[in-house]
């Protein structure tokens, strides 16, 4: 499921340096734990996989080394060492979509921004998707600092992912953090895409 997701909340320091590294087996307790958190949840419009569904996914995700047979890219996000969240990429019916979570302690430190344009410089490839909940307007000015333009948006059905909701789909279609093309769109209306994130 592509979920994208961030909140502007309590400001705490900025971190120092936002890397990112390939996510491992032991890192699927933390991500999961970001998953079942209700706030984040109730902003992103998302509803929780239990323990088992989330192990059986991701089992199937880490396997693919390489990522030929998911398309999966998973990262883990890593604040001054400490693994904060979440950024991934995955299929997005043929072009590839980004989806992010971050643990709500580390909500207003700036980290999704930065973390969506370290994962954007090391995958090149364009364009690139996202979909966010239209009410979830931290999570859309996460994209559209790093490029994204808002191509449309519509009301998605509820399904076992999400809620009904107000989705917002965009696209980064360059290289460039803040120079992506089709502004002149981005008021434009969409469709929500759920992959996995």
């Amino acid at each position: 499921m592509t979920i994208t997701m961030y909140h502007s909340c309590m400001a705490h320091r900025s971190p120092i340096d936002i890397t990112l590294r390939p996510t491992t087996e032991s890192d699927l307790r933390l991500i999961h734990s970001f998953e079942l958190d209700p706030r984040a949840n109730e902003l992103a419009g998302t509803k929780p996989r239990d323990w088992p569904t989330f192990a059986a996914r991701w089992a199937v995700i880490l396997a693919d080394k390489d990522g030929t047979a998911t398309g999966v890219t998973p990262r883990v996000i890593l604040a001054d060492g400490v693994p904060v969240g979440s950024v991934n990429l995955s299929p997005y019916e043929g072009p590839e979509s980004i989806g992010y979570w971050i643990g709500r302690e580390h909500w207003g430190r700036g980290i999704a921004t930065r973390a969506v344009e370290v994962m954007l410089r090391e995958c090149p490839q364009r364009p690139i998707f996202a979909t966010a909940s239209a009410s979830n307007h931290a999570s859309l000015r996460v994209l559209e600092k790093n490029g994204f333009v808002e191509v449309s948006r519509c009301v998605t059905p509820a399904t076992e992912r999400a809620v009904e909701r107000e989705t917002v789909t965009l696209v980064l279609r360059c290289m460039g953090r803040g120079h992506a093309v089709g502004a002149g769109t981005r008021r434009q209306h969409a469709r929500e895409h759920e992959g996995d994130r």
